[in-house]
């Protein structure tokens, strides 16, 4: 095992995804223990930067999942001190989080992922900025917080209403895809290998925030029940946005795949910096379908983080 360090893992924070963070930093934390390493567990608050500075950590595994420890802010600041910590890097985040910009970065290198625009959120109550079947999501949130199908027959209101339930109410500006009929399929990444393809079946609705964290609301197969050229497709795209975006440690590559049109329907969604690590997660999962445990898993990207040779 490699030498033993003092790591604080910062978990918790005040992001919509608060909950799902502490669940990861915990695991985290725990694996951690278990290696022989020195934890401290930082639930994350406006004093971290003091809070940090008083523990002196060799590492900061960053557990935290959506805005501000996503998006770059808490990579700026770790940068700013001179700590080392696990994940992407400051401006990866940046483009990373925000889905628009991801698209501006991957599309022009050949990546495929839906067309699509950004909407006010007052012109839906006027008209749809896309013909329906459209997909409503924040540009910037994780987990699927946030995200509304509209179809034909949706219960919003055609226009959509003022008053339907829907992420109108939170986000003055939305961005709008077409709806990729098919299948949910995801990616682990780390370092620079793909560990395999997971299909998601959620036992109804679609693979929302719920889904994702309520034990028995979604089937996972590992590995995925798909051709294999649509398997070494969604591995080749995921490494390559990984590289593209200048992803370190782990990431994890969403897609949507019509298999009614083979290799042209598979479509990159998105690319999460800092998937989740709870016992539900999908990169402990095609971890472990490699033969590699959650602890191991820990390591690996601790590892990572401390041969990077950056002053990060």
């Amino acid at each position: 095992m490699s030498k033993s360090l003092h790591i604080a893992v910062l978990m918790g924070g005040w992001s919509a995804e608060r909950d799902v963070s502490l669940m990861s930093g915990t695991g985290i934390a725990d694996a951690l223990d278990s290696l022989g390493h020195r934890v401290t567990r930082v639930d994350m608050d406006r004093a971290v930067a003091t809070r940090l500075a008083e523990i002196k950590p060799d590492l900061v595994f960053n557990a935290l999942h959506g805005t501000p420890g996503e998006d770059g802010t808490v990579q700026g600041m770790l940068d700013l001190m001179g700590l080392r910590y696990t994940h992407s890097g400051l401006v990866t985040s940046v483009i990373a989080i925000d889905k628009q910009l991801t698209k501006q970065t991957l599309v022009p290198l050949g990546i495929p992922m839906p067309g699509g625009r950004m909407v006010k959120t007052a012109d839906l109550f006027e008209r749809d900025p896309l013909p329906r079947p459209y997909v409503l999501k924040p540009v910037n949130e994780g987990s699927s917080v946030g995200v509304a199908i509209v179809m034909e027959d949706s219960d919003f209101g055609n226009p959509i209403a003022h008053d339907a339930k829907g992420p109108w109410g939170e986000f003055d500006e939305l961005l709008a895809e077409p709806f990729i009929r098919g299948r949910e399929l995801t990616t682990a990444v780390l370092g620079d290998e793909a560990l395999g393809v997971t299909e998601l079946k959620p036992k109804s609705g679609f693979y929302d925030y719920d889904a994702k964290y309520t034990d028995g609301l979604t089937e996972h197969v590992c590995p995925a029940d798909i051709p294999d050229d649509i398997a070494q497709a969604c591995g080749r795209i995921a490494v390559d946005a990984h590289r593209a975006l200048g992803c370190r440690g782990v990431s994890r590559a969403d897609f949507r795949w019509d298999d009614g049109q083979g290799a042209d329907g598979l479509f990159l969604l998105e690319v999460n910096t800092q998937p989740g690590m709870t016992r539900l997660s999908l990169v402990p999962e095609q971890a472990r379908h490699v033969g590699m445990g959650y602890a191991d898993l820990v390591q690996r990207i601790v590892d990572d983080a401390m041969a990077d040779k950056e002053a990060r």
